[in-house]
């Protein structure tokens, strides 16, 4: 008999000598019969998986008993904790308030200082707003793979150095406010734009963004970012019905019907933006939400303050250096002093932003409108390449179909 059927041999020999002594010890303890049962067939496949591999013990009965034991003590726990959260969740109201801060204090605790700031944004936009791993990384323009790590790596932190849930004491606020006004405005972008999927917009997921920024206006009526941000979502909001055709492909600017936008919100968060101003203290939401005012408050596309759009773009920059925010400086520089200027802070980008789609379209519409209709088709197709939402794929698609049929009548 070799070696590695000796062990076999004499567990088949030692179960069928000592499974029912084994069976009555598991039972006196457990109360169990099918599961005394189950667990000993468990330490059974144990020893088939050691045995031959690691040699067999010199008492095989007690081995077997200890090894059902643990299993049995382990599945004993895990059902105690389980029973526990059962009693929890049983416990909760069938019906939240929907003015509840529960999200709220879930956001303060993930954006809790003791993380890097990436790792607090991340982790809050997979635990509170159940954004993909993907939808963030495209948030964040940066592979699925490292994102990933950074919000294992952020879980684990928040657990081994017993951070407390829990909206902070006022004095704690403002460590934090940075990241959680970035949060909610990354669920309402993800919102405003799908990463995936059928549906180009998420109208749910913004709408709980702009929630979010109320209560947060709410919580801190002495700042005003959170009031820019909240003003900047409801502009957009204000622009919505217009977004989409028909064939839910979306609209650009320039050609939405402008009836169609809401006056009566528009000018709700025109107010907030001037509530925020009074306290002189501006910042990154707040200049955006000017922007957005200014294109909302021009009767027509033609009739935009593409000047002043620029100038707060350059006051933007300057708050937030993200190349993402000089790639939209530099589509205000389109309309404001023309595409070839544009072009050249596009390109000035490249090295930083290759993996963002953005990036090739705005590249692709400067090139169309230098005549470089080739080169403007390569821009696009890369566009494409990147995006998965299916309203930025159709237009990008039309945008190809229309630069193959010049570059046809140009042949």
């Amino acid at each position: 008999m070799t070696a590695d059927r000796e062990p076999r041999a004499l567990l088949e020999r030692v179960f069928r000598e000592e499974a029912g002594r084994l069976t009555a010890s598991l039972v006196r303890l457990l109360g169990d019969f099918d599961l005394a049962e189950e667990l000993i067939a468990e330490a059974v496949v144990e020893a088939l998986e050691h045995w031959p591999r690691d040699g067999a013990p010199e008492r095989p009965a007690s081995w077997l008993l200890t090894t059902a034991r643990r299993k049995g003590l382990d599945r004993i726990r895990r059902e105690a904790v389980y029973r526990k959260k059962l009693e929890l969740i049983a416990a909760l109201p069938t019906q939240p308030p929907r003015e509840g801060d529960d999200r709220l204090q879930l956001i303060f605790t993930c954006c809790h200082p003791v993380l890097a700031r990436e790792a607090q944004v991340a982790l809050t936009l997979r635990a509170v707003a159940g954004l993909t791993t993907e939808e963030i990384a495209r948030a964040f323009v940066v592979d699925r793979d490292t994102l990933a790590k950074r919000i294992v790596r952020a879980k684990h932190k928040i657990v081994s150095s017993g951070v407390p849930y829990r909206v902070p004491a006022p004095d704690e606020l403002g460590s934090r406010l940075d990241e959680v006004l970035t949060v909610i405005y990354l669920v309402f972008n993800e919102g405003y734009v799908a990463t995936a999927g059928e549906a180009p917009i998420r109208r749910e997921l913004a709408r709980d963004a702009e929630w979010l920024a109320s209560l947060l206006a709410r919580l801190l009526p002495n700042e005003p970012e959170p009031l820019g941000l909240l003003a900047l979502i409801r502009l957009h909001l204000a622009r919505w019905p217009a977004r989409l055709d028909a064939g839910r492909r979306f609209v650009l600017l320039q050609h939405q019907d402008r009836s169609l936008w809401d006056r009566h919100a528009i000018g709700e968060a025109v107010a907030l933006i001037e509530r925020a101003a009074r306290f002189r203290r501006p910042g990154r939401y707040q200049v955006e939400a000017m922007i957005a005012a200014l294109h909302c408050e021009a009767p027509t596309w033609e009739a935009t303050d593409w000047a002043q759009i620029l100038a707060l773009y350059t006051l933007l920059t300057e708050i937030d250096t993200s190349p993402v925010v000089a790639l939209s400086r530099a589509i205000a520089r389109r309309y404001a002093e023309g595409p070839a200027a544009a072009l050249a802070d596009v390109e000035a980008l490249s090295d930083h932003l290759q993996g963002y789609h953005l990036f090739h379209a705005t590249r692709a519409a400067l090139l169309r409108d230098l005549d470089q209709q080739a080169e403007a088709a390569r821009a696009d197709a890369a566009a494409l390449a990147l995006t998965r939402n299916s309203g930025e794929r159709a237009l990008l698609e039309e945008r190809l179909a229309n630069t193959r049929w010049a570059l046809h009548d140009q042949a």
